[in-house]
């Protein structure tokens, strides 16, 4: 849905940086200074013992990795792909920031894939694998109370200086004391950090723990400790930055461009992970202030490839020339992960909205149908589960023996019809004529104490009207929330539709001081620690979290630790399928919508792979078809 908060795992190593959220609270930084320099005082002398098992080229989540250790390349990429050209990509809004891995400032894309890199990297055709990168191989027990990582000895930042196991463990005792707030609650689960001669960091964590966090520390980014200063770090800067990637930063204009240069001399140019990936020579991305300046740029030429999220111009605004003469091709690519949660959201924490039945009855009143027909074309599908297109949706799906076993000691915390996989979300005709869910609706708010007076939905006992302030970013939302502000008019209710500038509008999110917003929380086929930042009863009072909702329910936060501890992949879904059925049942989101596929657009000079990644797209396989 365009004009939503985008939240995606704690950290873009999942699924992508959520754009709001609080400035990260820092400790001292002489106290930082001294947790670093203790990391670090000594760690070369200690010879930690190895780890059970015999080293491995990979890690997965649950079961084996799908590639064995001689694997060529990855499986969507063209190996054969020419070197060469430039992309252009357009992104909407300003940076003010060169330094992704802190909360302040507003960082560019590209700066985390192109410029540092990981310990490991992931695999886009497989739910949660990763591969040896500068880590050639790693050795963790079955138990994964902890993990080795083996570095590569030709492992090098774009300097020239080698990455030694000194700069993971400055890496990591920095970003544990001052990165994204997740993130440092992650790395705080490190219970010991060795070096093991001669290139080798172990990490040692809490036996019977968290399962995803030995794989959440192979995506750490390696920061070069002789480039980085602690006491400086947590300050937005725009000094290009000195990473280990295929990438460095070959020009910056302030809020408006960001110019990648391919380096020739990227030491991983010939792994197999790298592998007919980072094709272009240059990587552009231009900013815009607004959608249309955006698309106007597209049509003539000026950007390269555009991802298109609106079904009103996929529909009808790409109807001229160069794309009737195919200078440009419009295409749309299959999806396999979820779609994740587009959705309205409840702040439970609001005296209004602590009564479930009150938010049961507003979702009733929005017709989702009519809304997708006027003003999308009809060409959304409307989302009814949290994992929705995928094995991990609980939707059509009768609980399971695992699933009742885990939901078992929380009666009544899933419905009768969503335990039982009969349950959809009210379907009205489309008409615009929603009576039958407006009865129901009444309904429940008689129940709740409410009644329509005079043409006015008020409470009882205090005579007070039924109302909501909605918070907006942008025309998009406004349209959507309008047209739902007039189906609450007919009933009594007066919603208040309050547009907001983007600094305003962030503070008051992270603040969790709103009614009700719009929020999409991005998914994976490997949901893990993310969940807690975005459900859990911690982060619901935790200013700058995912849970803007304020869920406070015991059966999620027992059901997160079940799936953070499956080994198996039955049990694991079992777990992911209960925390839906929970989440669904308390009623806490109105459901928006979601694109059956990707649809995109680009010059036809632009080629991608046969063989396409789960998640449809990934231009960094991408290449540029020579001029003959």
């Amino acid at each position: 849905m365009p004009g939503r908060i985008d939240i995606g795992a704690p950290f873009p190593q999942k699924h992508g940086i959520a754009p709001t959220g609080a400035i990260a609270i820092a400790p001292p930084t002489h106290t930082l200074a001294r947790t670093i320099a203790a990391a670090l005082t000594g760690l070369a002398a200690v010879a930690a013992p190895a780890c059970a098992g015999s080293p491995t080229h990979a890690i997965a989540m649950h079961g084996d990795p799908a590639l064995p250790p001689s694997f060529p390349h990855f499986p969507s990429v063209n190996p054969e792909a020419p070197k060469g050209g430039r992309l252009t990509l357009g992104v909407l809004g300003s940076f003010d920031s060169l330094n992704p891995l802190i909360f302040r400032g507003i960082a560019p894309p590209g700066v985390l894939g192109y410029v540092y890199e990981s310990l490991m990297a992931r695999s886009d055709s497989e739910p949660f694998t990763l591969y040896g990168h500068i880590a050639e191989r790693i050795d963790a027990p079955d138990d994964r109370a902890s993990i080795t990582f083996h570095l590569r000895p030709e492992a090098r930042f774009s300097d020239g200086r080698p990455i030694a196991p000194e700069d993971v463990v400055f890496s990591h005792a920095l970003l544990k004391e001052k990165s994204w707030p997740a993130l440092r609650s992650h790395y705080a689960k490190v219970t010991k950090v060795e070096i093991v001669p001669p290139r080798g960091v172990k990490f040692s964590f809490a036996v019977g723990g968290d399962r995803e966090i030995p794989l959440i520390l192979g995506l750490m980014r390696v920061l070069p400790r002789h480039r980085v200063t602690a006491d400086t770090f947590e300050r937005t800067s725009l000094e290009p930055p000195v990473g280990s990637g295929p990438y460095v930063i070959d020009r910056v204009d302030p809020g408006r461009s960001i110019h990648y240069r391919r380096n020739p001399d990227w030491w991983a140019r010939d792994l197999a992970t790298a592998r007919g990936r980072f094709n272009f020579d240059e990587v552009r991305y231009e900013y815009f202030r607004d959608t249309s300046t955006l698309f106007e740029a597209f049509r003539s030429g000026l950007i390269d490839l555009r991802i298109e999220d609106d079904p009103g111009r996929w529909a009808q605004a790409y109807r001229f020339p160069a794309v009737e003469n195919g200078r440009i091709v419009k295409r749309e690519l299959p999806i396999q992960l979820p779609a994740g949660m587009s959705a309205l959201v409840f702040n439970s924490r609001r005296e209004l909205f602590a009564d479930r039945r009150v938010r049961q009855a507003l979702a009733l009143l929005f017709d989702a149908e009519w809304l997708n027909r006027s003003l999308y074309n009809g060409l959304y599908e409307r989302t009814q589960s949290f994992f929705e297109r995928s094995e991990l949706s609980s939707i059509g799906r009768p609980a399971d023996v695992r699933e009742r076993a885990l939901l078992a000691p929380f009666p009544g915390s899933v419905r009768a019809d969503v335990m039982d996989g009969s349950y959809r979300l009210e379907r009205t005709s489309g008409s615009g004529r929603n009576r039958e869910s407006q009865e129901k609706a009444l309904a429940l708010l008689a129940e709740a104490g409410f009644a329509l007076v005079d043409g006015r939905m008020l409470h009882t006992p205090t005579r007070r009207q039924l109302g909501l302030e909605f918070l907006a970013q942008t025309r998009t939302q406004e349209r959507l929330v309008g047209s739902y502000a007039r189906a609450l008019e007919q009933v009594g209710i007066a919603m208040r539709l309050r547009t907001l500038d983007s600094s305003q509008y962030a503070q008051r999110i992270k603040a969790f001081d709103f009614d009700m917003v719009q929020a999409n929380w991005l998914s994976s086929l490997s949901p893990g620690n993310e969940q807690l930042n975005r459900w859990g009863s911690r982060a619901a009072d935790t200013p700058n979290s995912f849970n803007y909702a304020g869920i406070r329910e015991p059966a999620v936060d027992a059901i997160i630790g079940e799936l953070l501890a499956a080994r198996t992949q039955a049990d694991f879904v079992s777990s992911v399928r209960a925390l839906d059925r929970v989440l669904i049942s308390g009623d806490y989101v109105i459901p928006l919508f979601h694109l059956p596929r990707v649809w995109i657009a680009h010059k036809h000079e632009l080629k991608s792979p046969a063989t396409l990644p789960l998640a449809g797209i990934d231009v960094d396989s991408w290449w540029t078809e020579p001029v003959r």
